[in-house]
């Protein structure tokens, strides 16, 4: 599984237990829609509270508050507006790792102070901490500690860029090494990625892989996990540094995809891996899936998505074909759908500025093309 949306993309449930905390409840799922241009109508920002304060758009707490949390866990960011304990209390069943948690915030009834409690970096609760706080006129209380040193956290960074992080412990040995005031070495495959901003005192800048192993941390960015990559991990092997060499990989392929009509689950899945595989890619690389309108309620493509939280759009026939640069045509695909190639030609839509990495490419019941995006890293403190 890849890792979670940013808590601004994700929804929110707000939970109070007071009539004071209530009223606030009130006024933050209001600006939250506000801010985040959320759809009134939607289950966006859902406000909770025991049924003697609830009304004016906040719902009664239910019976099975459990079930409140665990059925949207991972899913969409919690704020409690109470004491941390009960926070503590309705989340503890549910809390496994920093990469699939939710979001989760602690507001004081009186909006004084806002605490990103879990899962502040990867999950985004420490960036909703400071815009809540901005909201109300709360002060934010960081307790993480790359946010308290102002140093820098590669789970941020990664999160931010669109990177995708293929070893935890790795990533923990890092952020370990810059607390200890140690020098990262950052070193960037691919020459077309471009890099803006200014790059923190703890990491240094390396125009080559052998220049990184002058450190004992090393960040790597690259769009594939080939065997030279893990080859190239080995070589420093003899000095005990490999494991303190964390591989990011760049989230930068839009895909297109035409298939059969209920075309099943497995079957789309194993044709869609297989094409990645000969691209050298993981399925976390994957940013977008794009199809034809007539496939947006198609339930293998929709389960695929949701499986590997990938974006999934549409497009119409018309929009398609207003694609001109395609590899190959088909006038029975054209003649079904009215696009002589879907997969090409979604892609592309997907992402514009991108380069077709792989052209339509036929498997069981489905086609794909893959392009790659444009990648830019961005430094920021």
């Amino acid at each position: 599984m890849g890792v979670m949306n940013s808590s601004k993309d994700m929804s929110m449930i707000i939970l109070s237990f007071t009539g004071t905390g209530t009223e606030l409840n009130r006024r933050l799922c209001e600006k939250l829609i506000k801010n985040f241009q959320m759809e009134k109508d939607s289950n966006a920002c859902t406000g909770y509270a025991p049924a003697k304060y609830a009304g004016e758009g906040i719902l009664p707490l239910p019976d099975d508050k459990a079930a409140l949390i665990g059925d949207r866990w991972g899913k969409a960011a919690y704020i409690f507006i109470g004491a941390a304990g009960i926070a503590v209390r309705y989340i503890a069943p549910w809390v496994k790792d920093k990469y699939t948690d939710s979001p989760v915030l602690v507001i004081d009834e009186k909006g004084n102070y806002v605490i990103p409690l879990l899962s502040g970096h990867v999950g985004g609760a420490a960036a909703l901490a400071d815009e809540v706080a901005d909201m109300i006129g709360a002060v934010p209380v960081h307790t993480t500690a790359t946010d308290v040193q102002g140093k820098f956290a590669v789970d941020v960074f990664a999160r931010k860029n669109g990177l995708v992080i293929t070893d935890r412990e790795a990533a923990k040995k890092i952020s370990a090494g810059v607390l200890n005031g140690e020098k990262v070495a950052l070193y960037i495959e691919d020459c077309s990625v471009s890099v803006t901003g200014t790059p923190p005192e703890e990491i240094v800048l390396c125009s080559s892989f052998e220049e990184t192993e002058k450190y004992n941390c090393r960040i790597i960015i690259t769009d594939t996990l080939e065997q030279d990559m893990h080859a190239r991990k080995s070589e420093v092997s003899e000095t005990d540094r490999e494991e303190d060499t964390l591989v990011l990989l760049s989230r930068n392929i839009a895909a297109g995809i035409g298939c059969r009509k209920e075309i099943e689950e497995a079957v789309l899945e194993k044709g869609f891996l297989e094409i990645l595989t000969v691209n050298g890619l993981d399925i976390r690389q994957v940013k977008s899936i794009a199809s034809i309108d007539l496939k947006k309620n198609e339930p293998a493509l929709l389960r695929l998505c949701k499986k590997y939280s990938i974006l999934f759009e549409t497009y119409t026939a018309e929009e398609l074909n207003g694609v001109s640069n395609v590899t190959v045509t088909s006038e029975f695909v054209k003649k079904v759908t009215g696009v002589d190639n879907v997969c090409e030609r979604a892609a592309r839509l997907s992402c514009g500025a991108g380069s077709m990495m792989q052209g339509k490419c036929i498997r069981e019941g489905m086609t794909a093309a893959l392009v790659k995006c444009p990648l830019e890293i961005i430094f920021k403190r």
